[in-house]
C-alpha cells in the first residue's frame, strides 16, 4: 500500500523528498503527470504513477523531457493542473519551450520540477537550474524541508493558477532522496472536465506585449512572495553574523551553528521563494547584521540577486555598506555540494575561532578501520550485464581492425565505457543522444583523412530520447560509422522504468511496443541484430561493418539482468576448475578479474587463483567465453 494516496489529514508520515513532491502535487489537485526518468528526480512521476488509477489521475513517461513538459502543459491550457518533473540535464532539453510559456501563458495551474544534482552523483554537470528561472521570468520556489517540498508544490500550483503562467520547484539531491517527517493535508476530490477554449490564444505573438505581460505576472508573484510562507528569519535580533540560504543550505546552517555554539552570535535569513525575490522582505532584515554569509547550491544565484537589492539599499543610503561573504568570497566552494562541515568551515573562517569536530587520535582511527573494513569498490556493471559483454566485442573488433578506432559515449549505464569497468572504450561523454551525433561529425571527415572507425552507442530508452533525429541526419548526410544500439528492455539506470519499446506504459497498462528494428530500416539503414552474449558473432559483424561504407546499425538485444531475474532463474550455475584455472601463471594475466572485472569473479589471495562468488554471480555464462585455459565453466542449472 502506498502512502501517497492515504488519505488521513493531520497524519505525520515518512516521505522522501520525491514523494512528499508528489503527495504535493496530489493534494494541489493535479490530474496530469508526465517526465522522463532521471535521477535524482525520477520517484516523483514514478509513484504518481503507482496511484494513477485509484486517483483517476493520468502518468506517463514522455519519450523526453520537452515532450513531458508539452503533455503538462497541453493538460493546462484544457483546464487540468498538471505537473512535470525532470533533472537538470533534462530541463536544457525542455528549455526550448520552457521559456516560451512566459510568453504563452498558461490556464490551470502548471509546475515544473527540476531536481538538481550537486556533486554530479549521477550526473554529466552540477548545473544549477535556477538561472532559468531568471532568464524566462518564471516564479521560482526551493524547499529546505521534506514537509516544505510538500507544502511548495501546493502552493506553487495555486500560484501558477493565480497568474495564468508555469512555476518552477528546485529540489537537490539531498532533499530528493533523503527522507523526513511530512504532516498530510486533504486529498481534493473534485475532478475538473478537460475543455480547450478555442476563443483563447496560447501564441508566443505579438511577442512585445506578451512579454511585458509575463514581467507583470513576476511582478504579482513577487508581490506574493513578501508574505509567502516560506521565507523568515530566525536568531537574535541584532547578530554578529546574519546567514541567507536556501534550500538545503538552510538546514547545514542550521546544524552548523548548533555545533559550533554561535546561536547567540548568528542569524538564518531563509528564503524558499529565490525568484523574483521578495525585495521588500530582504530590505528589512539586512539592517540586522553589518556581515553576511550566503549559503547556497550550487551558483551564487541567491547571493548575487541579494547583493543586487543590496547595492540599490546603499546606493540610496538607506543601509550602510555591509561585508559580504559566500562563493566569490571563497568561504562557501563554487563546486560541489555544501556541507555541514563546509559551513563550519565558513564560521570559522569568518569568526577566526577554532572547531575540532573530533579527536584527531579517534578520526585517525576510523579512516583505518574504514579501510579495513569497507571493500574498495570501482564503479561497475552489475553481475550479467549484456552491457558488459557489448563492450568486450567492441574492444575485441577494435583491436582486430588496428587503425585506432574509438568509441562515441553517451548517458545511460553503459557511461562506465569511459572506465575501467567498460574496458576504457569512449573517449566522448556529452548529453543523451551525443554519442550519435559526434559520430554524424566524425563521419564525415574522410576527405580530410580520417580513417579511424567509429562507433557510437545508445541504450533503447535513449535511442527514443534523442538519437533518432542525429540517425535520419547521418542517413541523409551519408555519413560513416556503425551505430551500437544497447536494447535491455528498460531505462535501467534510473530505476527499470519503462519506454516505447517496452509495451507498457508507465501506468502498467499495455500498449504497442514501437520496434527499434523497424525503425531503423524504415530510414535505409544497415540493420543487423544480435545476442551481445553471442561474443565471437558480434566481433565478426563489427569486423565486416568497419570495411563497409555508409551507416550500419548494430542491435544488441538482451534483457537487463536485473529484470530478466525478477521472472527468471539464473540459466547456468558457473565455476572454476582449479586444475585448469593456473592464476597469476597464466599468461592472461587475470583477464577474468583485471580486465572483464565482472563482480561475479573475485580473486581468492590465498589460493592465488580466480573463484566464483555464488552469492553475486547470476549464471549469464559470458565468462567462459572470455577465459584462454577454459578454466571457467558452465552447467545447466
Amino acid at each position: 500500500m502506498s502512502i501517497l494516496d492515504l488519505d488521513a489529514p493531520g497524519r505525520m508520515v515518512l516521505m522522501m523528498g520525491n514523494e512528499a513532491i508528489a503527495r504535493g502535487a496530489l493534494e494541489g489537485g493535479i490530474q496530469v503527470a508526465a517526465g522522463y526518468p532521471g535521477t535524482p528526480s525520477s520517484e516523483i512521476v514514478g509513484s504518481l504513477a503507482e496511484v494513477a488509477k485509484k486517483m483517476a489521475i493520468y502518468v506517463e513517461w514522455s519519450v523526453n523531457e520537452k515532450v513531458a513538459l508539452e503533455m503538462a502543459v497541453s493538460a493546462s491550457m484544457s483546464g487540468l493542473r498538471s505537473i512535470t518533473a525532470m533533472k537538470q540535464n533534462g530541463l536544457d532539453v525542455a528549455s526550448d519551450y520552457l521559456l516560451t510559456l512566459p510568453i504563452t501563458g498558461a490556464n490551470a495551474g502548471v509546475v515544473l520540477v527540476v531536481c538538481d544534482d550537486p556533486s554530479s552523483h549521477s550526473s554529466s554537470t552540477e548545473q544549477d537550474s535556477r538561472a532559468f528561472s531568471r532568464i524566462g521570468d518564471i516564479p521560482l520556489f526551493e524547499p529546505s524541508t521534506f514537509q516544505e517540498a510538500k507544502d511548495m508544490t501546493k502552493y506553487a500550483l495555486e500560484l501558477s493558477e493565480e497568474l495564468k503562467t508555469i512555476v518552477m520547484l528546485r529540489s537537490v539531491t539531498r532533499i530528493s532522496h533523503a527522507r523526513g517527517n511530512v504532516t498530510l493535508g486533504n486529498l481534493p476530490r473534485l475532478q475538473r472536465q478537460a475543455k480547450f477554449d478555442t476563443a483563447s490564444s496560447f501564441l508566443y505573438a505579438p511577442v512585445l506585449p506578451k512579454h511585458a505581460l509575463a514581467h507583470e505576472k513576476l511582478a504579482k508573484a513577487k508581490e506574493r512572495f513578501e508574505t509567502a510562507p516560506f521565507n523568515g528569519y530566525e536568531g537574535p535580533d541584532r547578530p554578529d553574523l546574519m546567514i541567507i540560504s536556501s534550500g538545503s543550505g538552510v538546514v547545514y546552517s542550521r546544524e552548523a551553528i548548533s555545533l559550533t555554539g554561535l546561536e547567540d552570535r548568528i542569524g538564518i535569513l531563509k528564503i524558499g521563494t529565490t525568484w523574483p525575490l521578495p525585495e521588500r522582505f530582504i530590505a528589512a532584515h539586512l539592517p540586522r547584521a553589518q556581515n553576511v554569509l550566503f549559503v547556497e547550491e550550487v551558483d551564487p544565484f541567491l547571493e548575487s540577486n541579494v547583493k543586487e537589492i543590496s547595492a540599490d539599499l546603499i546606493l540610496s543610503l538607506e543601509i550602510p555598506p555591509r561585508v559580504f561573504y559566500g562563493k566569490r568570497s571563497g568561504h562557501i566552494p563554487m563546486v560541489g555540494e555544501v556541507s555541514t562541515d563546509r559551513v563550519v568551515d565558513a564560521l570559522k573562517k569568518v569568526f577566526g575561532t577554532p572547531y575540532v569536530p573530533r579527536d584527531a587520535a579517534y578520526a585517525k582511527r576510523v579512516r583505518e578501520m574504514n579501510k579495513e573494513i569497507v571493500p574498495e569498490r570501482s564503479l561497475g556493471f552489475c553481475p550479467g550485464c549484456p552491457h558488459r559483454a557489448s563492450l568486450w566485442s567492441i574492444k575485441n573488433a577494435l583491436r582486430v581492425d588496428d587503425r585506432d578506432g574509438f568509441l562515441t559515449g553517451d548517458i545511460g549505464c553503459y557511461a562506465l565505457a569511459r572506465t575501467a569497468s567498460g574496458f576504457s572504450l569512449a573517449k566522448t561523454h556529452g548529453a543523451m543522444g551525443s554519442g550519435i551525433g559526434l559520430a554524424c561529425g566524425f563521419g564525415q571527415l574522410h576527405q580530410f583523412g580520417f580513417d579511424q572507425p567509429v562507433i557510437s552507442i545508445c541504450g533503447d530508452s535513449t535511442f527514443f530520447h534523442a538519437a533518432m533525429p542525429a540517425l535520419v541526419n547521418a542517413q541523409y548526410n551519408r555519413s560513416n560509422f556503425v551505430m551500437c544500439i544497447l536494447d535491455n528492455g528498460t531505462t535501467a539506470m534510473t530505476g527499470l522504468q519503462t519506454h516505447p519499446g517496452v509495451g507498457l506504459n508507465a501506468m502498467g497498462v499495455p500498449g504497442p511496443a514501437v520496434d527499434i528494428e523497424s525503425i531503423c530500416r524504415s530510414l535505409g539503414t544497415q540493420v543487423e541484430v544480435n545476442d551481445p552474449f553471442d561474443l565471437r558473432g558480434t566481433r565478426e559483424i563489427l569486423t565486416r561493418f568497419f570495411q563497409e561504407e555508409g551507416v550500419k546499425v548494430l542491435i544488441l538485444k538482451r534483457k537487463c539482468a536485473l529484470l530478466r531475474l525478477k521472472d527468471e532463474s539464473p540459466p547456468y550455475k558457473v565455476h572454476i576448475d582449479p586444475k585448469k584455472c593456473i592464476g597469476e601463471d597464466c599468461g592472461c594475466n587475470r583477464i577474468c578479474t583485471r580486465v572483464f572485472r565482472c563482480p561475479g569473479i573475485v580473486w581468492d589471495t590465498e589460493a592465488k587463483k580466480s573463484k566464483i562468488d555464488e552469492i553475486i554471480c547470476v549464471g549469464c555464462g559470458v565468462c567462459t567465453d572470455i577465459c584462454p585455459n577454459s578454466a571457467i565453466v558452465k552447467e545447466e542449472a
